[in-house]
């Protein structure tokens, strides 16, 4: 037996999927808006010198290496004899790493272009209620680009 909804609930499904097309719609436009912006420009900019930076390929190589050498000691933990030396060396490799003006430039990009999103999903949420939770802007400030969990597109192997 089918059942058919009332006319009024009718309407209302048809008002909401009408609404929904428009938001969709609207979210696309938006889209579009972000990736023909300043910020954007600037980040695929950076991110393209990344990937034909001869120093940064080969400095992303040793970081990924003592970051995989790092991984074997930690495996045993810290009482491994070459822990402290390999968590030296992690460090050392990004520090190099972070030397690099394509590397820092790139890094100020995608922060610049992730607080821009950070600050429309805000201004959306509140749009449609000041009480609705919206993400921290970047809690852990240290958790993001070459090898600290971000999303950095180096090849480091540390980034998402």
């Amino acid at each position: 037996m089918i059942q058919t909804l009332p006319a009024a609930e009718q309407g209302i499904m048809e008002s909401v999927n009408a609404d929904m097309a428009l938001l969709v719609s609207h979210a696309f436009e938006l889209g579009d808006s972000l990736k023909k912006s300043a910020f954007a420009a600037e980040y695929v900019y950076w991110k393209e010198q990344l990937s034909q930076d001869i120093e940064v390929q080969n400095l992303t190589k040793q970081f990924a290496k003592a970051k995989e050498k790092f991984a074997e000691c930690e495996r045993f933990g810290r009482f491994h004899p070459d822990y402290n030396a390999a968590l030296d060396e992690v460090y050392a490799a990004e520090s190099r790493l972070d030397q690099v003006e394509s590397v820092r430039k790139y890094k100020a990009a995608e922060n610049s272009l992730d607080e821009l999103l950070n600050d429309i999903s805000r201004t959306l949420a509140h749009a449609v209620s000041q009480t609705i939770k919206v993400p921290d802007n970047n809690p852990n400030p240290k958790a993001s680009g070459c090898g600290n969990g971000g999303s950095c597109s180096c090849g480091s192997g540390g980034c998402g």
